[in-house]
């Protein structure tokens, strides 16, 4: 016999070797998923199950529990594991390990939108969302072990909130940019033997027993759910009438006429896609929202799952359609826009019977689409502008508000508080204006762009566009104002016909902001005055082609682009002031920022250098002047709100009142130890039994040096010029502290605060006045807060969010 060839050997040896590795590696694997569940998907929860005799069932039983118990928390698509549970396909669909909201990601994440991305939860499963509910068989008796949801609320039970007013920090994190622990139903008992008292609420006190009670018999009847209503026929006529309009019913599609609809229902779907639409008289104000459809009116909707609303929809021709919204509404994304016959005629007046041509129809590449001057050039400008001023505050609102309810892109480069005014549209959107926003649509460019590919290394384009841009304003205002007709009173908008969108108030709440109408609070540090240009770019910077899944650049590059249109609308406020005034308020503005940044507002670019037209009387403070002329400008209109003022109107008992304004006179660094957000729970001194408290806000405007500072806010406070808002009712979606007490104890709160000087005094005060998490009281006095809230406010309102209630 040969000798066998020693390398041979060897790689047999290896042969050999590897085969057994592979066989090995099968086994455990087998052994592994033994005992696991099938593989296969379940679908049991891809409708809701029919509801049986005597059980409990979700419309009527569980939602109405789960929105005052659990919604507070787990609304948003940022709610903690991305679990919604302000709808039963929310429930159904569970939740997923990966975060919405990151700051540190290289490439865009795939979009996780509730109703919009999958349609069922074999769907999300697929996606890597796991359930919260059971989804065997009721009859197979696992509907309580199995569930998700019942197992996080008896660990609440079994580990309740231990005795004390404040939770220990080491054990209960309430942070903001928390690690969420996300357990899948097979990881959770190892999850609860780590966290015994990670129960659900977290951080709160329990569900009581019957609440419990009713949902596990709903969990053990399977989790079911009446079948959608059918709509209403005086609803069902309204939707109709709206699509035809949207669509151009009864327009020959190849006729030019067709075109001209086409591209209005774009633009007026690119705008309102986040909005809550509603009909006017609508006595259960419905909800619907306005979506892109592979169907016509008539059949069922097949929503187009684009990231942004102005992708390519992937079909010939998009349909727009109204579909219910049946979530729960929440106050941190509840945007109403009444849709009404006055409206419908307003729209016809500006879209149709305005005459104008549509040669071919715009395409939806980025650099078109994040366009509006490219894509909407054919729609009159001032057309799209009345339409916007039309409800500029649900506009407005729409750039610090949606879905996924955390906005420090937006607001980290806004004051607490300022007042918002608009150019008029008799000078703002004439053919000089037009054409001069023509000029500067050519020069535009906004970070969504790039699409997918967006790069810090384009951001000097991004800000060599925003330089020419300005320069091409700056000439435009010159050729205009420059000469013997300067700017006056008459640039700011009154509000035709006594709108109140004339004035808006916007105040940040650190991560949250709120807008309202009229001018709420002392004069404020800054105002912005917005014209069209400034108004539309805003809306396609914040909201249209913001995206929220998209990489560190996109994100890193709209908050950058914000901080030029935060200065363009400052600079256009300047500009109604004298020339001598200008730099030294520009300069208490931005303070410890460099030239550049400084001449963005007065300087490089930007140039406009004319003076006034208006009249400032000698030895008086021009900002305060100014703002007096446009308050009495706008009053003399029937423009101006008055509902958060704090007069008699308002506050009729005079001790109420008083004692009020003195909490509203505090001001200086005493402050620093005051949440953000507090509501004020007030009772008279001798309440009759069943008498309504009254509610009212405080909030706390904290002084900055500039906001142009990226990643170094807390460097730039200044809070010996802390001040404090108060108005009636609730404002703001997330209350960092409840307090409540007698109206006779408002001068010692008012004196307390003033007299701050520790976390330890501020915990004091607390120990008097907070209903705190721990207390046994909190749910029955978070209850009486949103009934109020709906009962005073119902257009407006809608559940508060307590996952920035403070642990002080």
């Amino acid at each position: 016999m040969v000798p066998a060839d020693p390398s041979a050997r060897a790689l047999r040896r290896r042969l050999v070797l590897g085969a057994m590795l592979l066989l090995a590696g099968a086994l455990l694997s087998m052994l592994l998923l033994e005992g696991r569940a099938d593989p296969v998907i379940p679908t049991r929860l891809d409708q809701a199950p029919a509801p049986r005799p005597g059980a409990p069932v979700y419309d009527r039983d569980i939602r109405p529990l789960l929105e005052r118990r659990c919604v507070v928390c787990h609304g948003c698509y940022d709610a903690p594991c991305q679990l919604k549970l302000g709808s039963w396909e929310g429930l159904a669909r569970g939740l997923s390990k990966a975060a919405v909201y990151d700051h540190l990601r290289l490439k865009d994440a795939p979009t996780t939108r509730l109703g919009i991305d999958a349609q069922r939860a074999s769907q999300w499963r697929e996606r890597g969302f796991s359930p919260v509910l059971d989804e065997h068989d009721p009859a197979a008796g696992r509907a309580l072990s199995d569930s998700l949801l019942w197992q996080v609320l008896a660990l609440k039970e079994s580990g309740p909130l231990p005795e004390g007013p404040v939770l220990d920090g080491d054990e209960f994190d309430f942070s903001l940019d928390r690690d969420n622990v996300c357990p899948r139903r097979d990881e959770f008992d190892e999850h609860a033997r780590r966290h015994p008292r990670a129960g659900m609420p977290y951080g709160l006190p329990a569900l009581s027993a019957p609440e419990r009670q009713t949902i596990a018999r709903w969990l053990q009847a399977g989790a079911p759910a009446e079948p959608e209503p059918a709509l209403p026929e005086a609803l069902a006529r309204q939707v109709r009438t709206w699509e035809d309009f949207l669509n151009g019913a009864a327009i020959r599609p190849d006729s030019p006429q067709a075109r001209r609809r086409l591209l209005v229902g774009r633009y007026l779907y690119e705008h309102l896609f986040l909005g809550h639409l509603v009909f006017e008289g609508d006595a259960q104000r419905q909800n619907f929202r306005l979506v892109r459809s592979g169907t016509p009116p008539g059949e069922p909707v097949r929503i187009l799952p684009t990231r942004r609303p102005y992708d390519d929809p992937g079909v010939a021709r998009p349909w727009y359609r109204l579909v219910p919204d049946r979530e729960t509404v929440l106050a941190k994304t509840h945007m109403p826009y009444v849709l009404s016959p006055a409206r419908l005629a307003r729209w016809t007046r500006w879209f149709v019977d305005e005459p104008f041509a549509v040669d071919a129809l715009p395409d939806y590449r980025p650099e078109t689409a994040s366009n509006p001057f490219r894509t909407f050039v054919a729609l009159p400008m001032a057309s799209r502008y009345r339409f916007l001023l039309d409800d500029a505050g649900f506009f407005v609102m729409n750039f610090i508000k949606g879905p996924v309810c955390r906005g420090p892109v937006a607001l980290d480069v806004i004051r607490d508080r300022f007042w918002v005014f608009f150019v008029d549209p008799a000078l703002g959107a004439d053919d000089d204006a037009a054409q001069a926003v023509a000029r500067e649509g050519e020069v535009m460019r906004l970070p969504a762009a790039e699409g997918p590919d967006a790069s810090l290394l384009a951001w000097r384009d991004v800000a060599r566009a925003e330089d020419r841009l300005l320069a091409t304003k700056t000439q435009a205002l010159s050729e205009r104002f420059g000469g013997p007709h300067r700017i006056t009173a008459d640039f700011v908008w009154r509000g035709e016909g006594g709108n109140r969108n004339a004035a808006l108030t916007v105040m940040r709440h650190f991560d949250s902001a709120t807008v309202v109408q009229g001018l709420v609070g002392e004069p404020p540090r800054t105002a912005w005055v917005i014209g069209y240009p400034l108004l539309e770019r805003i809306f396609y910077l914040l909201v249209a082609g913001y995206d929220v899944y998209g990489n560190t650049a996109h994100q890193l590059q709209t908050r950058l682009a914000m901080d030029f249109l935060r200065m363009e609308g400052e600079a256009n406020f300047l500009m109604l002031m004298p020339r001598a005034a200008r730099q030294p308020l520009r300069d208490d503005w931005y303070r410890g920022v460099g030239d550049e940044v400084r001449q963005r507002i007065l300087g490089g670019p930007y140039r406009f250098d004319a003076e006034t037209g208006i009249a400032f009387p000698p030895g008086v403070d021009p900002k305060l002047h100014l703002f007096g002329l446009l308050q009495r400008r706008l009053e003399g209109a029937g423009a101006l709100e008055h509902r958060m003022d704090l007069g008699a109107a308002q506050v009729p008992d005079a001790a109420e009142r008083q004692g009020l304004q003195r909490l509203a006179a505090v001001r200086g660094a005493s402050l620093q130890w005051w949440p953000e957000a507090v509501v004020l729970r007030i009772d008279a001194p001798a309440q009759p039994p069943g008498a309504a408290p009254r509610y009212y806000s405080v909030l706390r405007n904290t002084a900055h040096r500039n906001v142009s500072t990226l990643l170094r806010e807390k460097a730039m406070l200044v809070p010996e010029e802390n001040t404090l808002t108060v108005v009636p009712g609730v404002l703001g979606a997330y209350p960092n502290a409840l307090l409540r007490l007698r109206v006779d104890e408002l001068p010692a709160l008012a004196a307390t605060l003033a007299g701050l000087r520790s976390e330890a005094d501020y915990r004091a005060l607390a120990d008097r006045w907070a209903v705190r998490r721990t207390s046994a009281r909190f749910w029955a006095e978070s209850d009486a807060l949103m009934d109020a809230y709906a009962r005073t406010d119902p257009d407006e309102a809608g559940l508060l969010d307590w996952s920035r209630l403070e642990n002080r």
